[in-house]
């Protein structure tokens, strides 16, 4: 682990020794920049996108413009910034699955380690564990006995094969050591609306879409998978704490750029999102999707990366992760 962490990002070391070169630093910015996303409007990397872009163009005094290329899991907005010309003007937001799960999934006409440079972590938010009401569990406990006494007959539901929701499930399975049937949707919203009628009975979701529905009792949340409560969720526990230690599955939300973007340059717009990222208003619509906003240094965001994809290329593995 530690010497593929060595390798990973090489541009991350110059990236860190520009922080001080502010004086070297050329012309910037004097046209428009453009954020780039792996989702269509109204998707999870286009709402963070949308969330930094304003504040980020003012405090550059210049229009940032999201650019939305949904499809292949993110894998084609990644495309568009790793060939993208490296001047500082491209940038990559995108998620957890488009970063750090896409390499275990699919053959990729780029290279995550090669053709990128961390800017860093923007947020972070646990999926829900939730259940149809009718089925006879108040609790992760209770859920685990009902599995593992009759294996394969109750089934869940993702947003898709291959997507962190259905990941997320398969981690649970392989830690639970329980047997569970997949029923893959093509997007979350048809996933709660089958889950909500009962056509599966659980499913490891986003929290937004599916807070309502526990608030209105048509789902029961069992547990979160991050490592602490949910603010919004503060009375469901997680599930390492429901007695699955070490269970962890978290859509994270990060920055990128080309990898060859010049170190001057890469640096200030760390310093600037950076600061964006203190801004209330920015905090509030972040953190009211359920997540918490983490920022830091490149390194630690490369670091992490490393770590997620090692991580989550295991789970596609022990599954037998198939993305036709």
């Amino acid at each position: 682990m530690r010497l593929i962490a060595r390798g990973f990002f090489a541009g991350v070391a110059l990236l860190l020794a520009a922080f001080p070169a502010r004086a070297a630093l050329p012309a910037y910015p004097t046209k428009p920049l453009r954020l780039v996303t792996g989702s269509a409007p109204g998707g999870g990397s286009d709402f963070v996108a949308r969330t930094l872009a304003e504040k980020l163009g003012e405090r550059l005094s210049q229009t940032v413009l999201v650019d939305n290329r949904p499809g292949a899991g993110g894998a084609i907005g990644a495309d568009v910034v790793a060939k993208a010309n490296p001047d500082g003007y491209t940038l990559l937001v995108n998620t957890g699955s488009g970063i750090a799960v896409n390499p275990a999934l699919q053959a990729l006409p780029y290279e995550v380690k090669r053709d990128f440079a961390p800017v860093l972590l923007v947020s972070r938010a646990p999926f829900v564990l939730a259940v149809h009401p009718s089925l006879a569990a108040k609790n992760v406990t209770e859920l685990l006995a009902l599995l593992k006494a009759q294996p394969k007959k109750y089934s869940y539901a993702s947003s898709g094969m291959g997507a962190m929701s259905h990941l997320a499930m398969e981690l649970f399975k392989s830690v639970a050591g329980v047997n569970v049937v997949h029923v893959p949707y093509r997007g979350s919203a048809p996933a709660a609306v089958d889950l909500i009628a009962g056509q599966v009975q659980l499913a490891m979701n986003n929290i937004v879409p599916t807070l309502p529905h526990v608030r209105s009792g048509r789902l029961r949340a069992l547990a979160v998978s991050g490592p602490l409560r949910s603010p919004v969720l503060p009375e469901v526990p997680t599930v390492a704490a429901s007695g699955l230690p070490g269970y962890e599955a978290l859509q994270w939300y990060g920055v990128l750029l080309p990898a060859k973007v010049p170190p001057a340059i890469a640096a200030l717009l760390h310093r600037e999102i950076s600061a964006v990222l203190q801004i209330p208003i920015v905090r509030t619509r972040l953190t009211e999707e359920g997540g918490d906003i983490v920022g830091g240094t490149p390194r630690e965001f490369a670091d992490f990366i490393v770590r997620e994809t090692v991580k989550w290329a295991q789970v596609v593995k022990t599954a037998g992760v198939k993305v036709e």
